[in-house]
């Protein structure tokens, strides 16, 4: 270990950027959905040797050592991003004839940008620097604020946090109760680096020792996880019977209008499938949930299709599902206003509720700088004119028969401390989404699991309608208790289980900068090499 150490630190030039793009890829397999949590605990610890070997003279703020830090933090970034997103490719094969080219913007144009974000954490760990496994601290406290950057700049990518590595397990995602996913990015960080000191520290036991408390730590975090779970089993709503739909669309057919009858006819027949001889149709149900955009026209613009789906509805019934909401342009306005909302419609076929989205995706739902790139021939992936309007603010949405809902419409649910809206208390999370983008690749399952992180961090179940995806109805501990899996037609019928108490997390989303801060001042703790 000590040999291989040895060589990391001394390395430079090509073989540096190697070894940090090597290291870095070899840490997305700790991500959903292969979850190879040891995979991590060898790619940081390469990251640290290269850091030790990053001193360029002049000391830890030397512009050479900050410029090696920072070279050595996007090379691993972009290992990092490329091997945990390159399935972002599949979605510029849609539409080929439009897209295929710009490939490679996206599988390595987007990492390249993404992988900037390791670099500042680089940097703020080198400066924060010292000997002994103090530095595995820094490396934390770095990362773990450069990771937040990367949720939160330019409408923020939180996409695979490092905390993900912990997060795509049960027992341990639990701790996100308490401190979310950025609480687990910094504590995943500083558990997976702690093998570095069998490579750097003197011989003898005492380099075991940091290695040691990082399993404490882990153990620590398996127990509280164990102990959460161990409760009795979570109560259901009474009185609400979900059927979630989840046609298996082909993405390049929803593009086309001339398919919009054939569409609404296979939700129609979907939705009143027997699944069993207890369940015979619809004729139970009390909510049917479609996916995001279900259909190829403005649902509220289209009256045949509004007395379908009452015609479909029992009596006491309800469909909650994603489509376009139009406007018509203000004075002064040169056009119409497009929204991807979530609608309620009642049996009578009228739209009751509405809610529109607020997180855009860039360059799926909007250009940005739409002046300069639409000049270039460039548009956004969801071909409405102009893009899609991004909604004022999330706002609850009223669901006859539910508790009060937090919509989330596709990768609004994948950002912490984000998904509640800033009236009353929710009782459930709704996330409709579109991942037939991305075919059979790891992307629909990073999406779920991060949607399945936030019942943990806030106490509250989720219901999620994919078109094809991973549709499913998940309780606040996170636990699966019905699910679709990617890529198949169905139904899938279910109870809503209810929201616990409020967490630490949803009272106190502070509590992970209070972490933070604690490992702020441990890493300057100087010690001989351990």
């Amino acid at each position: 270990m000590k040999a291989l150490a040895h060589r990391v630190i001394l390395s430079s030039g090509w073989a540096r950027f190697l070894i940090a793009v090597a290291a870095g890829a070899l840490g997305a397999l700790a991500m959903p959905p292969f979850g190879v949590l040891p995979a991590l605990a060898v790619s940081l610890p390469v990251a640290v040797w290269l850091l030790d070997g990053a001193a360029e003279g002049g000391g830890r703020f030397s512009r050479g050592t900050l410029a090696a830090a920072a070279w050595i933090g996007w090379s691993f970034g972009f290992g990092y991003f490329v091997a945990g997103l390159w399935w972002l490719g599949a979605a510029f094969l849609v539409e080929p004839d439009q897209f295929a080219l710009l490939m490679p913007l996206g599988v390595l144009g987007l990492p390249a940008g993404l992988a900037l974000f390791p670099a500042i954490g680089f940097v703020l760990a080198r400066l924060l620097w010292t000997p002994g496994a103090a530095r595995l601290f820094a490396l934390a406290v770095g990362l773990g604020v450069s990771e937040w950057l990367r949720g939160t700049i330019l409408t923020g990518f939180p996409w695979n946090e490092f905390g993900m590595a912990l997060g795509a397990h049960l027992v341990l995602a639990q701790g996100a109760s308490v401190v979310g996913l950025q609480g687990l990015t910094a504590l995943a960080v500083l558990v997976c680096a702690t093998p570095a000191t069998l490579g750097t520290g003197r011989d003898g036991r005492g380099r075991w020792l940091a290695p040691a408390l990082g399993l404490v730590c882990l153990a620590g975090l398996a127990g509280f996880g164990l102990w959460r779970l161990s409760g009795p089993a979570v109560a259901t709503v009474p009185g609400v019977k979900l059927r979630i739909v989840q046609p298996n669309v082909p993405q390049d057919d929803k593009f086309r209008p001339e398919n919009a009858p054939a569409i609404m006819s296979r939700y129609l027949s979907l939705s009143d499938r027997a699944t069993s001889p207890q369940r015979t149709g619809i004729a139970d149900v009390t909510h049917l949930v479609w996916p995001e955009s279900a259909f190829p026209f403005v649902l509220a613009r289209e009256p045949a299709a509004l007395a379908q789906i009452g015609r479909l509805l029992p009596p006491s019934g309800v469909l909650v599902t994603g489509a376009v909401r139009m406007t018509e342009p203000l004075p002064g306005e040169k056009g119409r206003r497009f929204y991807n909302a979530i609608q309620v419609v009642g049996h009578d076929g009228v739209i009751v509720d509405s809610s529109d989205k607020v997180h855009l995706v860039p360059f799926g739902e909007y250009l940005p700088l739409s002046g300069l790139l639409t000049s270039l021939g460039l548009r956004q992936f969801v071909n409405a004119p102009g893009g899609f309007e991004a909604g004022v603010r999330r706002k609850m949405l009223r669901v006859p028969g539910l508790p009060p809902v937090s919509p989330l419409v596709c990768y609004e649910a994948i950002f912490p401390g984000e998904v509640r809206p800033a009236e009353g208390e929710p009782g459930l999370l709704l996330n409709v989404t579109n991942d037939a983008w991305f075919g059979t690749t790891p992307g629909p399952w990073q999406h779920f699991a991060q949607a399945r992180l936030r019942t943990i961090e806030e106490g509250l179940p989720l219901v999620r309608a994919a078109n094809s995806g991973i549709s499913a109805v998940v309780d606040p501990y996170g636990r699966i208790t019905g699910m679709l899996t990617l890529g198949v037609e169905g139904v899938l019928d279910a109870s809503l289980p209810v929201a616990t108490p409020p967490t630490p997390f949803s009272r106190w989303p502070f509590l992970y900068w209070i972490e933070l801060s604690v490992f702020l001042s441990c890493s300057q703790i100087r010690r001989r090499n351990v």
